[in-house]
């Protein structure tokens, strides 16, 4: 007990303080590492008018989307998985936008609409086109009807998934018809204002005027400050908004073969080219399917249709011999004359498939097969229609539509037995083939050009880089990045060396490639990670090492100066240039006076229009043509000094003519409200999107 005591009376301050302190640990703890942490990353993609997107919703939007396209017998690569990513994410913009205008106007689609969307006197095209008949192009209502039945009955729950797919696709749809009727209502151009347009363009003006060019006074001449462009920017800010973007210099590396890698590949080449010589024609398609890079194409080429280096020369070759070696791209090439035969460059047939069994299902067994296309065969020389035939008997969709009709040349990718009695028979030839899909009866209807085709084999072999090659590459990548790590240095040593630099400039968040590069996300997500200066290490893209700097950031806002001011320049030069000009000239009391005191010509324009701002003589001079009807000054007065885009004009107008185009005010309120109309549906969105408060923050996850 006295050791117990002893320890309250001399450590109870300790013990207190180091109690309150695992306190406060333990809540700091969970400010900063807990689930609602400050420091905690956050998972939301972007928002939209305050509502989020999370990470894992935006993945499964984009992997949607994805499975989509693989619908499409798509091969995901890089460029469609961004495609997808953009996909989702206008899509998630779309849906937050419009559904807050649909909401602010008391828009909705109720059970009963979407029931009558199905089984109403009008159902949706959605709907139709979802059960419309193969045969006639009709609209199968009873079809339709089986199955909605039958999805009651559908134990795998994939029915009922895809009809509430098509209810919402069916649903969105309405709502944005509902949407655009209500906004399209609102577009009206009013009778007065047509009648006065009318009156506007119902005269055309002759003028007389003295024009001075800017260019009488030299550039050179008009000073310039900062305080002016910067002051111009502000007071034309509207011209110079800007998105969020960066702009990069690089220096590419590129990894090119050397003499050593290309006589290493012409090694092989070689070596392979002596078996070429020796083997027979039979053997040559598995010999180039194992050892080249082109696979070997067992069709022949029209004349006209081959595009190879060394055309004329592989054209003349003898049959068996072989030609080369030539460079075709990147590729060492040895071609050798398998064949050559008088073939038509183009045929025109007609046939009927009846489809055999195969590994995916379908089709009939292949007595059953053999035995209808005999008697299809037998009815056609009999007289029958084929067309008939075709439209009853056909199992290959894709040509029903045209009577069973292709055009056959010799390097159509066809089946190989299909083309072989399309291009080898004579015109009017009927007769069946068999090929993988089943049998076929073809006819012959037309042959056009016939002359010389050939079928040639291709030995080809890649000059790629050898490792060696590859890291002397890296090295001089890796060597300039080490001893230029600031913008001036990296400048400097370009231009002693007279290296290649590029641009990559405008680049946006979520760009994932860069021209000249290719696929460069990394590049991007580091121009935006930088500050403006720095230097990259070596980045490894396809066959290059890149070494960059960070020239430029740009916020989104008004434009800084140093990225518009050549633009900038032009425009207050040509301000102050105006200003001399217009104080030289003081009196506009006659067009002689202006002549005299400016030693320029006087001119002449006839057929002005008030609604055309071009003028033959002038080009595009709105505020000349505006001028040319002022009341004020009429046919009377000479105008005041105008400050036009190519000078300064003085002018006065010597007549006003009819137009002689006579409308009517219900047309012009038509034409215009037509062209309003179409305008919206392609640029409502992006109005309201303007509108809206958007996020983005996807960069940080991508």
């Amino acid at each position: 007990m006295s050791v117990i005591q002893k320890i309250r009376d001399k450590y109870a301050v300790v013990i207190v303080v180091v109690i309150c302190l695992a306190i406060v640990s333990f809540l700091l703890q969970d400010a900063f590492f807990g689930k609602n942490s400050l420091i905690r990353r956050s998972t939301t993609v972007g928002k939209v008018n305050g509502e989020e997107l999370e990470f894992s919703d935006y993945q499964q939007m984009i992997k949607t989307t994805e499975d989509r396209m693989r619908q499409g017998n798509n091969v995901l690569n890089d460029q469609l998985t961004e495609q997808a990513r953009e996909s989702a994410w206008n899509q998630f913009l779309s849906k937050q936008i419009m559904d807050a205008q649909y909401k602010k106007l008391g828009l909705a689609v109720t059970d009963e609409e979407i029931k009558d969307q199905f089984t109403g006197k009008n159902p949706s095209p959605i709907v139709t086109q979802q059960f419309t008949d193969e045969k006639t192009g009709q609209f199968d209502r009873a079809r339709m009807q089986q199955v909605l039945a039958s999805i009651s009955q559908d134990k795998t729950g994939q029915m009922r998934a895809g009809l509430l797919q098509l209810e919402d696709y069916i649903a969105q749809s309405r709502i944005s018809e509902k949407y655009l009727s209500l906004i399209k209502q609102a577009v009206y151009y009013p009778k007065w204002l047509a009648e006065k347009q009318i009156q506007d363009n119902g005269q055309l003006a002759s003028i007389s005027y003295v024009s001075v060019p800017y260019a009488t006074i030299a550039d050179s001449t008009i000073k310039l400050s900062d305080s002016e462009l910067n002051s111009y920017i502000n007071n034309h800010k509207e011209l110079f908004k800007t998105e969020e973007s960066r702009k990069v210099d690089y220096i590419s590396f590129n990894v090119i073969p050397s003499a050593a890698d290309t006589t290493a590949a012409l090694k092989v080449l070689l070596e392979a080219k002596q078996e070429l010589d020796t083997i027979s024609n039979a053997d040559v398609a598995a010999f180039i399917n194992r050892n080249s890079d082109l696979p070997f194409y067992d069709s022949y080429v029209a004349k006209s249709a081959l595009m190879v280096p060394q055309k004329d020369t592989l054209l003349s070759l003898p049959t068996g011999a072989v030609f080369g070696p030539y460079y075709d791209n990147n590729l060492i090439v040895f071609a050798k004359m398998i064949d050559r035969k008088l073939l038509p460059d183009s045929v025109k047939v007609r046939h009927i498939l009846i489809a055999t069994q195969n590994q995916q299902g379908g089709g009939l067994p292949d007595s059953i097969a053999k035995a209808r296309i005999d008697s299809i065969e037998r009815a056609v020389r009999g007289g029958a229609d084929f067309k008939a035939l075709v439209e009853q008997y056909t199992d290959d969709v894709r040509s029903k539509p045209t009577g069973g009709e292709y055009d056959v040349t010799p390097s159509t990718d066809f089946l190989k037995e299909f083309k072989d009695f399309a291009l080898e028979k004579s015109k009017g030839t009927i007769g069946v083939v068999k090929t993988l899909a089943g049998y076929h009866l073809i006819e012959i209807l037309d042959q056009k050009n016939i002359g010389q085709a050939v079928k040639i084999a291709y030995l080809a072999k890649p000059v790629a880089p050898s490792r060696e090659t590859d890291s002397k590459a890296y090295a001089e990548a890796n060597e300039f990045a080490a001893k230029n790590r600031d913008w001036k240095t990296f400048e400097k040593t370009i231009q002693q060396n007279g290296l290649n630099k590029r641009i990559a400039d405008n680049l946006r968040p979520m760009d994932h490639t860069i021209p000249g590069i290719g696929q460069a996300r990394e590049l991007v997500r580091w121009a935006y990670d930088a500050k403006k200066g720095d230097v990259s290490n070596v980045f490894t893209f396809d066959n290059n090492y890149v070494v960059a700097v960070l020239t430029a950031v740009r916020e989104e806002g008004t434009a800084a100066l140093e990225d518009v001011r050549p633009a900038v320049e032009a425009e207050v030069r040509k301000n102050k240039k105006a200003a001399q000009i217009i104080e030289k000239i003081q009196s506009t009391a006659s067009l002689d006076a202006v002549q005299k005191s400016t030693n320029q010509p006087l001119q002449t324009a006839d057929n002005i229009s008030f609604g055309t701002p071009f003028v033959a003589s002038l080009g595009f001079e709105p505020r000349v043509v505006g001028a040319a009807f002022n009341k004020s000054w009429g046919t009377a007065k000479v105008s005041a000094p105008i400050e036009g885009n190519a000078g300064v004009y003085v002018l006065k107008v010597n007549a006003y003519q009819p137009s002689g185009q006579p409308q009517d005010p219900k047309s012009v309120s038509r034409v215009y409200e037509q062209s309003l109309l179409s305008a919206l549906d392609q640029q409502l969105f992006s109005v309201l999107k303007k509108l809206s408060k958007i996020e983005d923050n996807r960069s940080k996850f991508f």
